[in-house]
């Protein structure tokens, strides 16, 4: 109050000089926005108009990478649609799975900590690691999973070596992998007011209901922040193809990351590794773009109003 007693002049510098506090803090955030992510950017679509091995003199060749890459390309087809259904499997799986045991571990059960840790432990371990690990599981002749199959009287599956079933196998780990969700939600959950909770209760509304028309709505930022950064990690896999399957079998897991890491550190066609990398980007900035634009229909903000 004592702010808005004093003079116009006063205030207005006290104002001034926050505005300029303001901008002093952020200037390390746009010194690390600059030279980590725009200029790497520009690096990267001015390297793919290039022919560039890495160790020879760049020879500019303007938008023939790209041209190359839509025309004769055998992969980038094949590449664009195994990313994009890895993407909606992991990325729908995650959630839902997260969510479900987010709500559970939101509850009052015993051990309810331990729980909590060992939910989230699977996203701090080496990925690499967690994929080989699974790699056992899914043997196709003495893994867990056949064996279980194989004691209810099914035949076995190929998880891995079948291009039917290779990228929900894959999706599988990075759904259970999804433990920074997980303690993302629950934090969401923690702050839905209670009081609405038993307002509701006392009008009659079950479980469900509850759940439906407070919970998610009171959660809908948590949920597009979630949503936002599982879409961003999970069209830019890698790891699963080469861990496992090295983009096979086929073509069926030749992830587009995977296509560049082998254009680049294979090949050594960095021109044109880089050509997709900006594909990727542009994939990803479309679907980010698409999920920012209908937001507002859906976020529920605590004013009572959609954003």
């Amino acid at each position: 109050m004592e702010t808005f007693n004093k003079p116009p002049q006063r205030r207005s510098r006290i104002y001034s000089s926050e505005a300029r506090v303001a901008y002093i803090c952020l200037i390390p955030a746009f010194l690390g926005l600059i030279f980590l992510t725009y200029l790497p950017l520009l690096g990267v679509l001015g390297i793919s108009m290039t022919n560039w091995t890495g160790l020879t003199k760049p020879e500019f060749v303007g938008l023939h990478n790209y041209i190359k890459l839509f025309t004769t390309d055998p992969y980038i087809k094949e590449s664009i649609i195994a990313t994009i259904y890895f993407a909606v499997l992991s990325v729908a799986g995650s959630m839902i799975y997260s969510l479900f045991i987010a709500i559970l571990l939101n509850r009052k059960i015993p051990a309810r900590g331990f729980f909590r840790a060992v939910f989230y432990v699977p996203f701090v371990l080496p990925a690499a690691a967690i994929y080989v690990g699974w790699s056992w599981l899914y043997e196709a002749n003495f893994g867990f999973f056949n064996y279980l199959l194989s004691e209810i009287g099914l035949n076995k599956v190929l998880f891995i070596a079948d291009s039917r079933y290779v990228v929900p196998s894959l999706s599988l780990i990075s759904v259970w992998l999804a433990g920074n969700l997980i303690v993302i939600f629950l934090a969401g959950l923690q702050n839905v007011p209670i009081v609405y909770h038993e307002a509701a209760e006392m009008d009659g509304a079950n479980g469900w209901k509850r759940f439906w028309h407070i919970t998610l709505p009171s959660i809908s930022p948590i949920i597009f922040y979630n949503l936002l950064m599982s879409l961003i990690a999970n069209l830019q896999v890698v790891t699963p193809a080469l861990s496992l399957t090295n983009g096979g079998p086929g073509n069926s897991s030749r992830f587009m990351t995977y296509l560049m890491y082998d254009q680049a550190f294979v090949n050594y066609r960095l021109g044109y590794a880089c050509a997709t990398t900006f594909i990727i980007f542009v994939i990803l900035a479309g679907f980010t773009a698409i999920l920012f634009k209908t937001s507002n229909r859906w976020i529920f903000s605590e004013g009572g109003d959609d954003k």
